[in-house]
């Protein structure tokens, strides 16, 4: 049942405690050091607990409809779960370098296994996983050159007014003489609502506005670009067995698809093997669709960021509009597949692709939208179109 875990926070009475009861993962932080400078309270867990009391005790969290306290809640908890994996000594200090990195792809990473036990919706789990990504932002913000853009990158993904309730509660769960970080904090809500994205992502003048901005430096957010793209490209993206194969049979009818997969197969390469040449055939007849201004479909899992961005850098460069597309299917569902497959993918490789994912968020191309995969097969009569993208479900992240 979707929210399980979420009422059970309500009526176990938002107690860390409770939670850590149940998810082991966070009774483990017990176990994790910190610098005593910023941290005079402990370990990790002691930490997290005066954050999630800190939370609960604010009158805006208060005031707040009852799913968002319960995620913000859930997000409070798990908040520092990466500094299991990132804490180390360093110069006689404990450090924990890229925690909230490592921190959203754990507890994605858990909630997608448990989903049974977590019963958290799309949207409710990346709230979550973003809101632990982003936590520390409103702290940090004002030391980077690119204040606005950051602030705008992360209001494509959550509402900072719930972001900076996170930190304002992260802040002041802590036992350190940097008093001036909850300054920081209200400087962060400021600016925020100065921008305009306090409560929503920046409305930018149209999506090819958006996809610039977010790609080339020194862009003003108010600008009014032409579009001039020209065709369309989509670019697919999800684990194996996702159902990226048979969502293009039944909706991609009529764009031509280069497939790494079927590449593998027509150069008759193992799967673990000769991926560069592989690549290699297929951004070469990419582009020959791109140089005559082709619409067509990557199909590939491009479940990493950085490859994501490569590929929809070079489409964008040809005059293209790119459409990710994300198919995400439940997780004991893409067990049962794998296994009832001929050529089945090793299960410690298919974990170890869940660990790494990196879900597609909304500023990295003209547009980004998410399927669940377990619903596709009844659409018997659907076919690609235009139509059909702006019909399909957006990611709500």
């Amino acid at each position: 049942m979707e929210g399980k875990i979420l009422e059970g926070i309500r009526s176990g009475g938002f107690s860390l405690e409770w939670l850590a009861g149940r998810c082991p993962e966070l009774s483990a932080l017990k176990e994790v050091p910190q610098d005593p400078e910023y941290h005079g309270e402990g370990d990790v867990y002691r930490h997290t607990e005066m954050v999630c009391r800190e939370l609960a005790g604010l009158s805006q969290w208060q005031e707040l409809e009852k799913e968002e306290q319960e995620i913000l809640f859930l997000a409070a908890a798990f908040h520092d779960i990466g500094k299991a994996a990132c804490t180390k000594q360093e110069d006689g200090k404990w450090i924990s370098p890229k925690h909230t990195l490592v921190g959203e792809k754990e507890f994605r990473r858990i909630a997608y296994r448990e989903a049974e036990y977590f019963g958290l919706s799309f949207r409710q789990r990346e709230t979550a996983a973003k809101l632990i990504r982003f936590h520390g932002l409103p702290v940090w913000f004002w030391t980077k050159g690119r204040m606005e853009f950051d602030l705008l990158k992360a209001a494509e993904c959550i509402p900072l007014r719930l972001l900076y309730l996170l930190s304002k509660a992260d802040v002041r769960g802590r036992i350190s003489e940097e008093s001036e970080l909850e300054e920081h904090v209200e400087l962060f809500a400021d600016y925020a609502e100065e921008l305009g994205v306090w409560e929503r992502p920046y409305a930018f003048a149209n999506l090819f506005t958006k996809y610039q901005y977010f790609h080339k430096e020194g862009m003003w957010r108010g600008a009014g670009l032409y579009d001039d793209t020209e065709f369309d490209v989509v670019l697919m993206s999800g684990l194996p067995l996702a159902g990226k194969d048979s969502w293009i049979e039944e909706n991609g009818k009529g764009l031509p698809v280069i497939s790494l997969d079927a590449i593998r197969e027509e150069l008759g390469i193992l799967p673990a093997k000769g991926s560069g040449r592989v690549v290699q055939m297929a951004l070469e007849r990419a582009k020959e669709r791109l140089r005559r201004k082709e619409p067509f479909i990557w199909n590939a899992t491009n479940l990493i960021r950085e490859t994501r961005q490569k590929l929809t850098g070079l489409f964008a460069g040809y005059g293209a509009r790119v459409h990710i597309l994300y198919l995400e299917a439940p997780y004991r569902e893409l067990i049962a597949r794998n296994r009832k497959r001929e050529r089945h993918i090793p299960e410690q490789v298919l974990e170890e692709m869940i660990r790494k994912l990196e879900i597609p968020e909304p500023w990295e191309a003209y547009e980004v939208r998410r399927i669940d995969s377990s619903r596709i097969f009844f659409n018997q009569n659907q076919h690609f179109t235009q139509s059909s993208l702006e019909n399909s479900a957006k990611l709500p992240i």
